[in-house]
């Protein structure tokens, strides 16, 4: 499905929430949608790993890490996880690394920024939970919808 967010806000205005203009585009795809699934992790990546090594089966991970600019949610190796299992994006309530080599992957990634330094991995964290920021809740099996104008989230399939 071919779609452009304003587009999509003008169509099903009522339908849509639109999240704060927040995030930086990485990934190598600039535009992606899906069913979310979620986390709700700080400074601690061990469920977004586990999370990508499932099944993506289209869906986007929403990660709600806090909003921390002190360290890495996802790096390369995750990334390469979530275009291998079938994720269609990732978007990153904190920060991203390996910047240079996930723009060179096909899956979409949008975080607030990038850092070198790792998290910890202690498994500590919460899945499949709503997590709110950016003046939206993002609810598992929601679709949200991610473009060069930024994010939208829908309580349905838009098309």
């Amino acid at each position: 499905m071919s779609f452009q967010n304003a587009d999509l806000c003008d169509q099903f205005d009522a339908d849509v929430r639109v999240v704060s203009p927040m995030f930086r585009s990485f990934g190598g795809k600039s535009a992606f949608h899906g069913p979310i699934a979620t986390l709700k992790v700080f400074e601690d990546n061990s469920l977004v790993r586990t999370a990508l090594e499932g099944a993506g089966n289209g869906r986007v991970l929403v990660i709600d890490g806090g909003g921390s600019m002190r360290c890495a949610m996802v790096g390369d190796q995750l990334a390469v996880l979530a275009v291998n299992n079938g994720w269609a994006g990732i978007v990153v309530y904190g920060c991203i690394r390996d910047a240079k080599a996930i723009g060179h992957m096909p899956v979409g990634v949008f975080a607030l920024d990038t850092h070198p330094r790792k998290s910890v991995k202690k498994g500590a964290g919460d899945a499949d939970i709503p997590v709110t920021f950016g003046g939206v809740t993002f609810t598992p099996g929601e679709h949200l919808y991610a473009d060069e104008d930024g994010v939208i989230v829908a309580s349905r399939a838009l098309s």
